[in-house]
Formats: structure tokens, sequence, C-alpha cells
């Protein structure tokens, strides 16, 4: 698998993603119970099947760039790919003023990629963005994803108790980081808060970092340009009292958390990931972050 990732990583962007919209199509064909999570939660976030249905090719798109993502030449740079920059400035300037800043980005468009470019673009003015990262079960697996972090630009820290306080740390002293906010946390570590009007375990990791360090919280997207001609980076602050205010309540700070996300979503249902199960119960709290 390592060998063949790296063959298809020197392919042409715009072959790999024709190939990933096909594989998209015949996934949705083959497997029944993806095709009816697909449609329920896309149904629950109110939108009709002409808006949702272009990310039934995306989710093979996403598939078909991991190839390049996690094992392209080690001195290859994203940047090249990023063909528009939207809000950087914003956040550049919030690095500048010694604020820090957190990057949220759903499973929406191709967020391994927000990432790096991220850190590629502002590690000379103000260091590597720092994230948190468990690394996968199988062995294969964790030697490809081992590689893609292993980037210039990047910081990764262990999902546990040390990992999060080392990200405290950077955000204090004006650093930045990326997260994934709406993947289910581990029981403990979320309260229920609605989600396109039906409760979601939703993480309290993003309102307590930027309640405790003052970090201004943007909103990330890394958008997939037609015919593979690249991707579009767009972020935005998330202006959201709770998220500031240490004195708001866990629920209220997840709430606004989540409109946020909600709104960036809707800006582009057909690169949503609409088949996570994003409402499920949480799993046990893992050993290391006890």
């Amino acid at each position: 698998m390592i060998a063949l990732f790296r063959l298809l990583a020197r392919a042409p962007l715009p072959l790999m993603h024709a190939l990933g919209g096909l594989l998209g199509w015949l996934v949705w064909a083959l497997a029944p119970d993806y095709r009816r999570r697909f449609r329920e939660n896309a149904a629950q976030a109110g939108l009709a099947p002409e808006q949702w249905r272009p990310a039934i090719a995306a989710a093979g798109r996403m598939a078909a760039e991991l190839p390049w993502l996690w094992a392209r030449p080690a001195g290859e740079s994203v940047l090249p790919r990023v063909r528009q920059w939207t809000g950087d400035e914003a956040l550049g300037a919030a690095l500048a003023s010694g604020r820090g800043a957190i990057v949220i980005s759903p499973h929406l468009g191709c967020w391994e990629l927000l990432g790096q470019a991220l850190g590629e673009r502002f590690l000379a003015s103000h260091g590597p963005i720092t994230a948190l990262f468990r690394p996968p079960r199988k062995p294969w697996m964790a030697a490809l994803m081992e590689g893609s972090r292993d980037r210039p630009g990047l910081h990764m820290l262990p999902t546990d108790v040390s990992g999060v306080r080392g990200l405290m740390r950077a955000l204090k002293k004006g650093g930045y980081t990326g997260i994934l906010p709406d993947q289910v946390p581990p029981t403990g570590q979320g309260v229920w808060a609605p989600f396109f009007g039906r409760p979601a375990y939703t993480m309290t990791l993003v309102p307590r970092l930027a309640q405790l360090t003052g970090a201004q919280v943007f909103l990330g997207v890394c958008e997939r340009l037609p015919r593979g001609r690249g991707y579009a980076v767009r972020l935005q602050p998330l202006d959201a009292p709770a998220l500031a205010d240490p004195k708001a309540s866990p629920e209220e700070a997840a709430t606004a958390m989540n409109q946020g996300i909600e709104q960036l979503i809707l800006s582009l249902p057909g690169q949503y990931v609409w088949d996570y199960a994003r409402y499920k119960a949480p799993r046990a709290e893992m050993e290391t972050a006890r």
C-alpha cells in the first residue's frame, strides 16, 4: 500500500479527482447503509437533493487526494496547489497581535490540506501550526500518515493530556492551531448541543482553549476547485461571544460553535462528508486522556 500511495502521489490532480469522482459514485451504488446515512444527515440539515448530490463525488475525490497528501516527496510544497486565499490577512493580524488563533474546519472540503497550507504560509512569520494527532491502528496507514505529519510548518502533539497542555502553551504564546470541531469526542470531553436541529455530542476543547488563552477562533475551509484546478482557502473570524467568555456555560459555547460550523457547511454543502456519524453516542474516554 505504501508503494502504491507513493506511485499515485505523482499522478496529476485532475486525473485523481476524476477517478475519485467515479469512486464516490461507485461506493454510493454499492453501499445502502452509506446512502441511508448520507440522505438522513443531509435531510436533517434541510437540504434538497440538488444541494447535497455533488458531495457523492466529492467523497471519492477526498479519498483520491490522500496519496499526494500523505506520500508526496518530502520537499514538495502544497502552496502551489492553493490558487486562492481569502481571509488570511485577518488570521495574520490575529497572530501579529500576539493573540493566537484557533482555526476550526469540519469534515468539509480538503481539511487535510488546510492545516498543511496554513503551516507553510505562516511558517516564516509565525512559526509552525500546532495540532493534535492520533495515529491510526493499522501499521501501514500509520507509516503513511506519519510522513504526512512530518512536513515543514507542522508541529504535531499526541491526543492526550500532555498534548492539550502543549496546545494551550502554544496559544498563550501567540501561536495557532487547527482542529476538526465536528468529531465526536470521548465521554467526558463534550456536551450535548444542537447541530442542524438535533442533539449532537460536541467537543468542549475549542471553547475551553479560546476562553483560557484569549485566542481568536476562525472558521476555515479548503475548497476543491472544479476539474482538479487546485484549491481555495477561505478563513473568517467566528464572532461568538460565548467562545470568549469564561462565564459562558459549556452548552452555550458548544451551541455557538456549532452554529458557526453549520453556516460554513451550508456555504459548501456539496463538499461535506454527509455520511459522517455525527449523532452517534460518545465512546469511552481513552486511557491516555484520563
